[in-house]
Order: C-alpha cells, then structure tokens, then sequence
C-alpha cells in the first residue's frame, strides 16, 4: 500500500469512528481495521433498517461503501496481479449489492455482503506477522 493509499484508507476507517490505534497501524493491520469497521457499519445497517431508521441506515451504508472504496483504492495491481484483479471485482459487487439494499431494505443483501467479506478479513487476518511488512515478505522469499 503506498502513502497516498494508506492516507485514503486511513481517512475512510476515521469516519467509521471505531477506537485503536489507527495512527500507529501499518498497512496490514489497517487493512485488518477497515474489514472490521465495514462489517461493524454493515451490522449497525441491518439493525437500523430493521428498526425503520432510514438515515442512520443510509449513514451506516455509506461507511461501508466508502470503506469498500478505499480497499478498491489500496489494490496494488501490479504486484497483485490475477488476485488483485478478482478482489476489485468482488469489492465492486458488495458496493452495488449495499447500494441495493439501502434502496430496498434488504437485509439479505446486507447479510450476502457481510458474509463475502468475513472471510477476506479472516484470511487477511491469519496472514503471519512477519509478511505484513512487503520488505520482510520479500526478503523471506
């Protein structure tokens, strides 16, 4: 992730206003946060249309939304090749399936979303702490 990437994703996961140590955070646990924070949006959306609160639920799927972009943004092409490509794809999808059912209240599609993304944010996690760092990574290779 370069700066102007991070400095995107970092400004996303701040309007999620989740607590940690986000100024201390490289970009792996970063990208860890803004998993978190996109499915804590994605959950407080479901209860919001659950209880009939259109703004706070318009609120909560833009948080989402913009977090979904700001991984959009932190994609490394080039290095990530055939992965990178199929991720951008898949976040592109959970953007127009929120999209979807912030105008349909849908909570399936909020469930359908949540459920593509846990286990991107589970793989991310589980990623050992020795190549979170590209230098490290490339030099154990």
């Amino acid at each position: 992730m370069t700066n102007y990437q991070s400095n995107q994703a970092l400004s996303q996961y701040g309007r999620v206003h989740t607590q940690g140590g986000i100024e201390a955070a490289n970009p792996h646990q970063l990208a860890k946060m803004l998993f978190d924070g996109a499915l804590s949006s994605i959950a407080g959306a479901r209860g919001h249309m659950q209880r009939r609160e259109v703004a706070a639920k318009g609120e909560s799927i833009s948080r989402s939304l913009g977090i979904l972009s700001g991984l959009r943004v932190s994609l490394d092409f080039e290095r990530g090749g055939e992965l990178a490509e199929r991720l951008d794809g898949l976040y592109e999808y959970m953007g127009h399936r929120l999209v979807y059912a912030n105008l349909h209240d849908d909570v399936a599609a909020l469930d359908e979303v949540a459920d593509l993304l846990r286990p991107i944010r589970d793989a991310w996690a589980q990623i050992p702490a020795g190549l979170h760092d590209p230098r490290r990574a490339a030099e154990a290779a």
